[in-house]
């Protein structure tokens, strides 16, 4: 099964999931988690192929939502589930197969489409990176700034860096991640569900993953979608307004019609 953290005791209100992105961890959720934890029991995940959880051949969003499905089996069947960015396909892939399992969706920055673009520039940056002449952060910093110009990105990926291990690695299965990316970035075409619980789609207002055009797909899968931008943020829209992020998750969980009710 796949590693966790957990915050908080159970409760009447269901477990909240959270599921992280491509290259990300449960430990980046964490402040996020705590916070929301005060009313409710939060799981966050590390997604197959990433920090704590299981190394496997295979990266498609069948595989992560049957990984999802199971850590909700163990809290109960039932969760409430936030997805960003590659976990938010996971979360829709869950909630579209298995909807018994997906009480209210929260779908972060990403649509159920498929990308053009490619992430496996970053896999190559930190393949290249000689992680023998490193034994700071800030010295892998200064190396993969030649290749990854921007900081905050080299500091989110820097956060998969173990340099405790002897030698230091990346806690990452770089291998299928790069070998898988054209599943990743993509959507598969014969998704036949529907998911009609309550789902918020949840923007960045300065992020362009969601546009207009992918709204009738949206709502041809989720009919009960609501649409939500949060100012100021880009597709990392709960680093860039954690605050605003937060608020916007609450309001949706404490208005929306519980489907337990």
């Amino acid at each position: 099964m796949l590693a966790t953290q957990t915050h908080g005791d159970r409760s009447a209100a269901p477990p909240l999931l959270i599921v992280h992105g491509l290259f990300g961890s449960a430990r980046n959720w964490g402040a996020i988690a705590r916070r929301l934890s005060d009313s409710r029991r939060v799981v966050a995940v590390d997604m197959r192929n990433h920090a704590g959880s299981p190394w496997t051949e295979t990266h498609r969003y069948p595989d992560l939502a049957a990984d999802l499905a199971e850590v909700i089996a163990a809290e109960g069947g039932q969760a409430d589930v936030i997805g960003h960015s590659m976990g938010g396909k996971a979360a829709m892939m869950l909630a579209l197969t298995r909807p018994e399992t997906v009480g209210r969706l929260i779908v972060a920055d990403i649509a159920p489409v498929a990308y053009g673009h490619s992430q496996s520039g970053l896999i190559r940056a930190m393949r290249e990176l000689d992680l023998s002449a490193v034994s700071r952060r800030g010295e892998a910093d200064r190396a993969l700034a030649a290749d990854i110009a921007d900081p905050s990105t080299r500091a989110f990926l820097l956060q998969s860096l173990d340099l405790r291990a002897e030698p230091p690695r990346w806690r990452l299965n770089l291998d299928t991640l790069d070998a898988e990316m054209p599943y990743i970035t993509g959507w598969p075409d014969d998704i036949e569900g529907r998911f009609d619980g309550p789902t918020l789609m949840l923007t960045g207002a300065l992020s362009d993953y969601v546009g207009p055009g992918d709204r009738d797909r949206i709502k041809a899968l989720f009919p009960a979608a609501r649409f939500a931008r949060i100012p100021g943020a880009g597709h990392w829209l709960h680093a860039d307004k954690p605050r605003e992020f937060e608020a916007a998750v609450r309001a949706f969980l404490e208005l929306a019609p519980s489907p337990r009710a």
